[in-house]
């Protein structure tokens, strides 16, 4: 019994492959060839990663050295093919090259198009962000700056300092004191924001009748080792 079992399993098995075993393989040798092409794939969106990322470093050497139309020419195929890091990154870089030639328009628009790429890194977007309202902050209405830099305005965001000062201003402008100096405050007592603007606003605080000063005593010895000078320094966008 168990040798007919046997015969039976084994006429089964050879009926199966006959009638299925074309299928079998083909989806076999279908299955190995997608799985080569995706690494195939895998391997030259890698190499093109690397192209990119030595194209961006050297656009940022000819940025250095002062060639900014050899520059841009190299950040533009960065800009329109390359992944969403070194896009931003090129487009943030081609914005302030339009800028140095006086094209604000363009720059503004450079930085609208990173700000509202939801696959730029957020860093990258924010800081598109408050440039964006930079260059155009004299042409924007007050509450347009604190809509848009608002969100940002915070002790947890990066760029605080930047984003925090722009929406003082733009309150000031409104004529809302109350709301500008304690953020003036605040920026000009954290710690992970540039000393610069960190000066610039505990000097706006205090004309605002805010005191923005925690230790008297160690602000005087910055001032007496010339670290007032930085309080003297022109603003900077």
């Amino acid at each position: 019994m168990r040798e007919v079992d046997d015969a039976v399993r084994q006429d089964d098995f050879g009926n199966a492959m006959r009638r299925y075993g074309l299928v079998i393989g083909l989806f076999v040798v279908l299955g190995l060839g997608g799985f080569g092409g995706y690494l195939y794939w895998q391997h030259q969106q890698e190499a093109e990663r690397e192209r990119y990322s030595e194209q961006l470093v050297q656009a940022f050497d000819e940025l250095e050295a002062g060639n900014f139309d050899t520059a841009d020419a190299e950040l533009a195929p960065i800009a329109a093919n390359g992944g969403p890091g070194a896009a931003a990154a090129a487009r943030l870089a081609q914005a302030g090259i339009a800028l140095n030639a006086g094209r604000d328009d363009d720059a503004v628009a450079l930085y609208d198009l990173v700000a509202a790429d939801e696959e730029a890194p957020p860093a990258m977007r924010d800081l598109a962000a408050i440039r964006s309202v930079a260059v155009q902050f004299d042409t924007l209405e007050p509450q347009v700056v604190i809509d848009r830099l608002g969100p940002l305005a915070t002790a947890e965001n990066p760029w605080f300092g930047s984003a925090g000062e722009l929406v003082a201003m733009a309150y000031l402008e409104q004529g809302r004191d109350e709301q500008a100096g304690p953020l003036l405050v605040e920026i000009a007592g954290n710690e992970s924001v540039p000393e610069t603007l960190r000066a610039r606003t505990r000097q706006l605080a205090g004309f605002l009748g805010y005191d923005a000063i925690e230790d008297v005593e160690e602000m005087m010895a910055e001032i007496a080792q010339g670290g007032g000078r930085a309080a003297s320094a022109p603003p900077q966008q």
